[in-house]
């Protein structure tokens, strides 16, 4: 079996992300609302629990698009300084002027 990319991986978990966000936003917010009995706001608190882990929106990582580099990332641009500065130097990136690097 071959080992699945970190790139692959990140876009599965950002999918089971939006897949199961409302799901998760209305059991969180059931488990923290005291107006409710302790024992509702367990229950809320178990069956979040119980959805998968990579449904959790900490868990995605900004990777580059190009590359998989998960450091030094660009938000904007989606990817990282390495792959920035390499399209940059083959003029891949429109508005990006060359200086002495």
């Amino acid at each position: 079996m071959a080992k699945k990319s970190a790139i692959e991986n990140n876009k599965k978990k950002a999918k089971l992300v939006k897949a199961f966000a409302g799901r998760r936003e209305r059991l969180k917010a059931k488990a923290n609302d005291k107006s409710l009995s302790i024992e509702e706001q367990f229950e809320a608190r178990l069956k979040l629990a119980e959805l998968p882990r990579n449904s959790a929106k900490i868990r995605v990582r900004n990777r580059c698009e190009i590359s998989g580099r998960p450091r030094a990332f660009y938000r904007k641009l989606k990817m990282s300084r390495i792959a920035l500065r390499e399209l940059g130097s083959k003029g891949l990136i429109p508005g990006l002027v060359k200086s002495s690097w």
